[in-house]
C-alpha cells in the first residue's frame, strides 16, 4: 500500500494542498483561496484565521479519496517575511502584516540610524526594509501597543500552521532568515539587532531546521483537517526556499524563477552572493551547508492580473462566455505587437518595490505612448517590464557564477508567450517543468520527506521533476531587450524623485 506525504503551500491567494506518493507521484492537489485586504496605499494585511479554514477544507477535500492513515508526514511551505503577533495561547492579536506591506519605514530607518547598512546586510544576507518582519513588529509596538504588550510570540504563516497543527512554536532557518534578525553566519539570532529593534528578544520563536519534526498531529487538528493522530509534522520552509528545493535548486549549479503574484530569481551557493548595491539578497538553505540568494519583485503575476481586471474586460468577457481563460486571450494579443512593444516601456512597481530598486513609493508607470500605439503594445509592455525588472536580478547573480539556463515556475510560467519573452530578454533556455504551480508544495513534500525519513537525502528531487519543454533565445532579440531595459532604467531614475509626492497623494 502506498504511503503519502502531506504538503501544503501556504501562498499569497490561498493554501494549495498536494499529495504526493513516497514514490514522488503527485496523486492530488485542491486550492482553497481567501483574501487580501490592501488599504492605505501600501499596508496588506490577512486573517489568520482564513489561513486555518483553507488548510482544514483543501486538506479534507484531498484525503477524502485516500487512507489518511498512510499519511507518513505533513509539512508546510509558506508566505515569507511577514509578522503575526500571537498571545500565550496561541491567538492571534491582530491581523497578519504580509511580506508586500510597505508601512514600516520609520521603523526601518531607525535601525539603520544604529547600525552600517553594510553591516546589517553582511549579517542578516538582507538589507534593512520595511518588507521584513521586525520592522513591522517594531511598527505594532510604536502605533498599537496594547498589542505588543500581550504579544508572546511573533509567527510566519506556516509557522502559525504548524502550532496550530502540534501546538509548538518554532520557526526554522530559511523563514527566520526573513526577518531581518537571523545572522546568516552564524544561524543564531542576532543581539545587536534586536537590541536596535528595541523589541524583546523572547518574541522571537525557537530556531529549527527545515527537516526538524516539531511534532505530532494533536487529536483536535486531525478532526479539523480528517486524519488521523500522531502524524509527525515536520519545521517546512519559507516558500522561496521550498520552491527551489522543488525544482532541484539542492545544490550549486540550478537557477529558477518562480513567477507567481511577485516574482524571484534564485539560485544555490556554498557562499553567498552579496551585491555592492545590495539589491539582491541571500536565504539561509533548507538543504544544510548552502544558502539561496535571491532577488525578488513585488508586482510580477498582479501586476499582470491588474491588467486583466481593469484593461481586459473584453478578455474577461469573452472568456466567461466561452470558458476559457482571459489570460490566452490577452497572450493572444500580445503577440500581434512585436519585441519592444513598439517602444513602450512599463514601471512594474505597483505595490512599491523590493529587489532591485528598494524603493516602498516607486510607482507603477507606461511611457512612451502615443496615439499611434494599440493595446497589444500596451499588454506586451506590462509583460516585458516585469521579465525585465528580473533581468537586472538575474545579471547581479551572473557577474558572480555562471547561468545559461533557467527553469521557471509559477502560474505565469503556463503561457507561451511569457516564456518565449524570458528567453530572449534573458537570453537563456527557459526550462518548463512537469509541475508548475505545484512545484513549492514538492518542495516542501521533499522536506518532510527527508525530516521523517522517507527520503535519504535532498539528491531524491530528482525523482519528482521532469523537464517538458525548453524555449531557446533569439539572439536577434537582444539588442531590443537591451535598449528597452536602458530606457526602464533612465525612466525609473528620472521619476524616483516624484515617487513620494505621488505616494503622498495615494495616503
Amino acid at each position: 500500500m502506498s504511503r503519502y506525504i502531506l504538503a501544503h503551500d501556504l501562498g499569497t491567494s490561498g493554501n494549495k494542498a498536494t499529495l504526493f506518493t513516497t514514490e514522488g507521484t503527485m496523486v492530488g492537489s485542491v486550492t482553497a483561496s481567501y483574501d487580501t485586504h490592501y488599504f492605505n496605499n501600501n499596508w496588506v494585511e490577512q486573517e489568520p484565521e482564513d489561513w486555518w479554514k483553507a488548510v482544514c477544507s483543501s486538506t479534507k477535500s484531498l484525503v477524502r479519496d485516500v487512507d489518511a492513515r498512510q499519511i507518513a508526514v505533513i509539512a508546510f511551505s509558506g508566505q515569507m517575511m511577514g509578522c503575526l503577533c500571537v498571545d500565550k495561547d496561541g491567538r492571534p492579536l491582530r491581523p497578519a502584516i504580509l511580506y508586500s506591506d510597505q508601512r514600516a519605514v520609520k521603523e526601518c530607518d531607525s535601525i539603520l540610524a544604529q547600525i552600517d547598512p553594510r553591516e546589517f546586510y553582511r549579517t542578516t544576507g538582507h538589507r534593512a526594509s520595511p518588507s521584513y518582519s521586525v520592522e513591522k513588529l517594531m511598527w505594532v509596538k510604536d502605533h498599537e501597543p496594547q498589542v505588543y504588550a500581550k504579544t508572546y510570540k511573533m509567527l510566519h504563516a506556516k509557522d502559525y500552521l504548524n502550532f496550530r497543527l502540534t501546538g509548538v512554536m518554532a520557526t526554522e532557518y530559511s523563514d527566520a532568515s526573513g526577518t531581518n534578525v537571523l545572522d546568516l553566519n552564524t544561524l543564531r539570532w542576532s543581539e545587536k539587532i534586536v537590541r536596535a529593534a528595541g523589541i524583546d528578544g523572547d518574541m522571537l520563536p525557537t530556531l529549527k531546521a527545515s527537516t526538524d519534526v516539531i511534532g505530532t498531529l494533536t487529536p483536535t487538528a486531525a478532526a479539523a483537517l480528517g486524519l488521523a493522530a500522531g502524524v509527525p509534522v515536520v519545521a517546512g520552509g519559507g516558500d522561496g526556499v521550498c520552491a527551489g528545493v522543488g525544482v532541484g535548486s539542492v545544490k550549486p549549479g540550478i537557477t529558477y524563477n518562480y513567477l507567481g503574484s511577485s516574482s524571484w530569481i534564485a539560485t544555490t551557493t556554498k557562499q553567498p552572493i552579496y551585491d555592492e548595491q545590495m539589491r539582491t539578497f541571500v536565504w539561509a538553505h533548507a538543504v544544510p551547508g548552502y544558502v539561496h540568494p535571491c532577488g525578488t519583485m513585488q508586482t510580477a503575476g498582479s501586476a499582470y492580473a491588474w491588467l486583466k481586471n481593469e484593461i481586459c474586460t473584453m478578455e474577461k468577457a469573452a472568456a466567461s462566455g466561452s470558458g476559457g481563460s482571459p489570460y490566452e486571450l490577452i497572450n493572444k494579443e500580445i503577440e500581434k505587437s512585436p519585441p519592444g512593444a513598439n517602444g513602450i516601456v512599463f514601471l512594474p512597481y505597483m505595490l512599491g518595490e523590493r529587489s532591485p530598486r528598494w524603493n516602498p513609493d516607486a510607482k507603477g508607470a507606461l511611457l512612451g505612448l502615443t496615439l499611434e500605439h494599440t493595446r497589444a503594445d500596451v499588454l506586451r509592455a506590462v509583460m516585458e517590464g516585469v521579465t525585465l525588472n528580473l533581468s537586472i536580478i538575474l545579471d547581479i547573480f551572473r557577474a558572480q557564477i555562471p547561468i545559461r539556463d533557467i527553469t521557471v515556475i509559477g502560474g505565469g510560467a503556463k503561457g507561451a508567450v511569457w516564456r518565449k519573452i524570458m528567453a530572449d530578454v534573458y537570453q537563456a533556455d527557459i526550462l518548463r517543468p512537469n509541475y508548475l504551480e505545484e512545484a513549492t508544495s514538492m518542495g516542501a513534500a521533499i522536506i518532510g520527506g527527508v525530516g521523517c525519513g522517507v527520503f535519504k537525502d535532498f539528491d531524491v528531487a530528482g525523482r519528482f521533476i521532469e523537464i517538458t519543454e525548453t524555449t531557446r533565445p533569439d539572439p536577434d532579440q537582444q539588442s531590443v531587450y537591451q535598449e528597452t531595459r536602458s530606457l526602464l532604467n533612465d525612466s525609473y531614475d528620472a521619476l524616483a524623485p516624484l515617487f513620494p509626492r505621488f505616494a503622498k497623494r495615494t495616503r
